[in-house]
């Protein structure tokens, strides 16, 4: 069975903030509702994202579902503490009767690097000690560690520990095959973030991930592969297209004048929605139907996590959406 998730980086809404974490709220307890796997939230330090402490708004949600497993998406842990991060989803492993999930990577903004006193330049290299250090804090109650960024412990044990033994932690990663790689050797679970081009194109990077792992042993049932790509879900093609189409260009404009991209076309939304495009936008079937082939061309993924919240859509718009995935995505994915 393939899982089917989505997940949120908690946008802003018109500046009524403690709105949109409301509403937020309430689509996270309507997906566990419909039947949804999974709902990550990210983390964000920007004016028009709500993310930035994501264990509590999770936590919150854990109140108030009871099968969804809920995580990350994705921890940036070059800029985070392991050890207060691992704290805080053992606490919400516990909170939801464990049902946490940790999805660490570095993250695809820079802000955190400055605001936590951090260096662009140890960008490799604080994500490959923190990410040791959160590991080894993982399987084993009590540790001795040093390393260069944080101060050593010695013969410290850190609680509380989790419900789940081991508590998940997948590796997020975008185009880099070194992390493709480092995730293989660790054994660790695999979050590939598509949000532009060819999803096949991707085919060899998991390839030398499933390679790697098994060259350190790791049994195939533990390389897992989900894919996080964007996308939403209408009654019809047309509809979802008219709904989505003009925030996300709005979106991807903006956030293409940082980083030097040109702006959204139509026919660049077209392409990248087509049969090979990495947007998951249509009807159910449409909507399915690429998920499935989105699978085959990677060699078979284990989650697939719509991000759908970056199009300037309503709160009724992506409830009826989290409806259609809960009701005829999934089924269909699943053969049910």
């Amino acid at each position: 069975m393939m899982e089917i998730g989505i997940d949120s980086f908690a946008a802003t809404s018109g500046g009524n903030d403690a709105q949109a974490l409301a509403e937020l709220l309430e689509r996270i307890e309507y997906a566990d509702k419909a039947g949804l796997h999974f709902f990550g939230m990210g983390e964000h330090h920007r004016k028009e994202f709500l993310d930035s402490a994501t264990a509590v708004i999770l936590a919150a949600a854990a109140s108030r579902t009871s099968r969804i497993r809920l995580g990350s998406a994705v921890t940036v842990l070059s800029a985070a503490d392991p050890v207060r991060t691992f704290q805080n989803f053992a606490t919400l492993d516990l909170i939801s009767q464990g049902r946490a999930e940790l999805v660490v990577g570095r993250g695809s903004f820079i802000e955190a690097f400055p605001l936590f006193g951090y260096h662009l330049d140890d960008y490799d290299e604080l994500f490959t000690e923190k990410l040791d250090l959160l590991l080894k804090i993982r399987d084993n109650e009590e540790i001795t560690w040093q390393g260069k960024f944080r101060a050593p412990l010695y013969k410290q044990t850190i609680y509380p520990r989790p419900l789940q033994k081991p508590l998940p932690i997948w590796l997020g990663v975008g185009g880099t095959p070194a992390s493709f790689v480092r995730a293989g050797k660790l054994g660790l679970p695999l979050m590939v973030a598509v949000i532009g081009g060819e999803t096949y194109r991707f085919r060899k990077l998991v390839d030398m991930y499933r390679d790697a792992g098994a060259k350190a042993c790791h049994s195939p049932e533990k390389l897992q592969v989900g894919l996080h790509s964007l996308g939403y879900v209408a009654e019809t093609s047309a509809e979802a297209v008219e709904s989505y189409y003009p925030g996300y260009a709005e979106t991807f404009t903006r956030i293409g004048r940082e980083r030097g991209w040109p702006p959204v076309t139509k026919g660049h939304f077209d392409a990248q929605n087509g049969p090979r495009g990495a947007l998951l936008v249509g009807s159910p079937q449409e909507v399915a139907e690429k998920i499935l082939r989105h699978s085959e061309s990677l060699g078979g993924i284990s989650r697939f996590t719509f991000q759908k919240d970056n199009a300037g859509l309503s709160h009724q718009q992506l409830l009826r959406a989290i409806e259609l995935i809960g009701s005829e995505v999934i089924p269909r994915v699943n053969g049910n």
